[in-house]
């Protein structure tokens, strides 16, 4: 067993388990968590290399799954937690049912802030710990035809922002937001967005992505926008009218823009 630990969640694919990855040539033990079977397949990866690595299956859209998350880390300090989990909603808001909107708010929102509050608790009263938080530069951006999700975004981005000034004044613990832009992950496929520009197109580097975040928490710095195009995108949305950046994401978002559309 190794003297320190983390866990990962959205683990199962992309940012999260390439995140997960460093977290074990790191040397950090592990809890990798998901919302699907496919989490024990990552785990099984992951241990290969020698590590210590646990599994859970949990709907993080609820505080339950939360709390079961919590539980299978069997009272171990957690040294390190990387919140990435999320779920995306493609497609025009009014065809969407409230159950798949719902989850994706429950998910990105609610189940992140609770997992945030029970962990920064602890890691506060011990006095040490690190915490990365998966944002996205699309919370900079009214992401028609992807409203839903770019709102969550928009939450986390502020939400943590505000946060770290709450905690400014701790010692020992610091918390990181990584604001990714279009990754080569599940994420388009998952919500639906294959026949779309965005979905078509050529993307980041999954990898380069964690390793951005990775090497920004581990020098404790506030938040870091992986990616030259989507530094400057984060820029122009401080300048560019909120209705010119709507219509730019639906020209990347609306079905049927694809290459293959």
């Amino acid at each position: 067993m190794a003297d320190k630990f983390a866990i990962i969640t959205g683990a199962s694919t992309g940012i999260g388990f390439e995140l997960a990855q460093l977290a074990v040539d790191d040397g950090y033990d592990l809890l990798v968590v998901a919302d699907e079977p496919l989490i024990d397949a990552a785990a099984a990866d992951f241990r290969r290399n020698g590590a210590d690595v646990q599994s859970a299956e949990a709907d993080l859209a609820t505080v339950e799954g939360v709390d079961r998350l919590l539980a299978a880390a069997n009272g171990r300090r957690i040294d390190l937690l990387c919140a990435n989990a999320g779920i995306g909603t493609g497609g025009a808001f009014l065809d969407q049912s409230v159950t798949k909107w719902r989850h994706s708010i429950d998910t990105n929102i609610t189940g992140t802030l609770y997992l945030l509050q029970k962990v920064l608790k602890d890691m506060v009263a011990k006095g040490e710990g690190k915490v990365l938080v998966t944002g996205s530069i699309a919370g900079y951006v009214p992401g028609s035809f992807n409203a839903v999700y770019n709102g969550t975004k928009a939450f986390v981005d502020n939400f943590t922002e505000a946060l770290r000034n709450e905690l400014k004044d701790v010692e020992g613990v610091t918390l990181t937001t990584l604001m990714p832009g279009a990754t080569e992950t599940e994420f388009f496929n998952r919500a639906g967005m294959d026949d779309t520009k965005v979905g078509t197109e050529k993307k980041a580097d999954p990898a380069k992505v964690a390793k951005d975040g990775w090497d920004a928490m581990m020098a404790r710095k506030s938040a870091i926008v992986s990616g030259l195009m989507n530094k400057l995108q984060v820029a122009a949305a401080g300048v560019v009218p909120q209705s010119m950046l709507a219509e730019s994401h639906r020209r990347m978002a609306e079905p049927g823009t694809g290459d293959d559309a």
